[in-house]
């Protein structure tokens, strides 16, 4: 299952009292009242990034692996443990953790904290079953390859790390998931599924002390220690650009460079400034100045992608090949007014609204919520208070955001890749 969640780098949340079990498992729980659904999940600091050059794809193939079986429960009873009660059990993988979460009726929480502790504890990878799996994965990455745009986004990243471990496909290829064992199911489980590396998250109408003591019953057992294996940030970006045939409608092309790490305090500004640029609001600039404007372009967005010691900012379009080099040089007229004149007063003003409202709105989604409690526990060790992240959103200032769009939206240093 490759689901890339919503980074939510902001969490609009009160009253959270993260605790840390004996064997240093950390866990956070977000009581909701007057709700009849929970949600609970388990992320770990271990994605594609963590994979050796012969394990390409192996983060996500546990991920899928994951449910084949444990020491007491077959595919099926794993499947239909929530199945059946109407609730829902999935994972996900990144270039950065795994996370596998369930939502459920209250009735029945201890059933899938349950669950879930089995399955990632206690799963014994039965070879016919995960052999089964490569399978899947591999119409996965067909499936994929048929889709430009989505495709071009890992290619992007690929290009521009250049053969650094965060630039591969989480998928990995269809000759190195053909290739992978058990032997290595195990292997990366055990350097990486270790307690330092894992996070335990929750929203759902549960007391606060019935948690712990759920949490405690099924996580708070011992580990073999391991090795853990760290993480080497990649240093040398070098800008390159790039075209490759696809046999496609249209042209697809990405241009891009590197940006701020997720410990960066410049995070901050640049994210205001991706959502003024071409995030999310119909508003965005290169929504009303290209595709509004001239009708040059259905889909044209901006993205920040911070990882934990690096980040990309990158612009996506499609469009027809005889109009592709003018939206281009559009995009860089629309990076270099940002780079030469200063948000106004009320100009940001607005923007700092905006960017609050779509961090509330985005809270409404409980289920997003509790994955992003868990990713900012596992990375920060804390979560800010609804009061810190609306301080932190309003001590932007338009000098803050010139200062970062000089730093980042620098043609010179742009990558591009487009799919013709």
């Amino acid at each position: 299952m490759k689901f890339l969640p919503q980074r939510i780098l902001y969490l609009h949340v009160e009253n959270l009292n993260p605790f840390t079990l004996t064997n240093s498992i950390r866990c956070i729980h977000q009581q909701v009242d007057n709700s009849e659904v929970s949600h609970f999940g388990i992320t770990i600091k271990a994605g594609s990034r963590d994979e050796n050059d012969q394990e390409q794809g192996l983060a996500h193939y546990i991920e899928h692996c994951i449910f084949k079986g444990t020491n007491k429960r077959k595919p099926f009873h794993i499947l239909s443990r929530l199945d059946a009660v109407g609730g829902e059990i999935n994972a996900y993988t990144t270039k950065e953790e795994t996370c596998i979460y369930g939502s459920f009726l209250n009735v029945y929480y201890e059933r899938a904290i349950e669950l879930i502790a089995d399955i990632v504890f206690n799963s014994t990878f039965p070879t016919h079953e995960i052999q089964k799996e490569k399978d899947v994965i591999i119409d996965e990455i067909n499936s994929y390859m048929d889709s430009p745009s989505e495709q071009i986004f890992d290619d992007f990243e690929d290009q521009i790390f250049n053969g650094h471990p965060i630039g591969r496909n989480i998928l990995g290829t269809i000759e190195s998931v053909n290739s992978l064992k058990k032997a290595d199911i195990e292997s990366f489980i055990k350097r990486n599924y270790t307690p330092d590396n894992i996070a335990i998250s929750s929203v759902g109408n549960i007391k606060t002390a019935k948690f712990i003591k759920l949490c405690e019953k099924y996580f708070d057992r011992e580990f073999t220690k391991s090795q853990v294996q760290e993480r080497f940030p990649f240093v040398q970006y070098v800008p390159s650009h790039n075209q490759l045939e696809r046999d496609t409608h249209q042209v697809h092309t990405m241009i891009g460079n590197m940006a701020y790490d997720m410990h960066n305090d410049k995070r901050r500004a640049l994210i205001l400034l991706n959502n003024v640029l071409g995030g999310q609001g119909l508003n965005n600039r290169l929504n009303l100045n290209i595709r509004e404007k001239f009708g040059l372009t259905y889909s044209i967005e901006s993205n920040y992608i911070p990882y934990s010691d690096s980040g990309v900012f990158q612009v996506y379009f499609s469009g027809e090949k005889k109009t592709n080099a003018r939206i281009v040089k559009l995009i860089y007229k629309e990076l270099k007014k940002f780079r030469e004149t200063k948000l106004g007063i009320n100009q940001l003003h607005l923007a700092k609204q905006q960017l609050k409202g779509h961090i509330a709105l985005a809270q409404e989604n409980k289920a997003g919520l509790m994955l992003a409690l868990g990713k900012s526990l596992l990375l920060f060790d804390k979560v800010d208070t609804n009061q810190e992240i609306f301080d932190q959103i309003e001590s932007i200032t338009s000098e803050d955001v010139i200062e970062i769009a000089n730093e980042i939206f620098i043609e010179d240093q742009f990558s591009s890749l487009t799919f013709i």
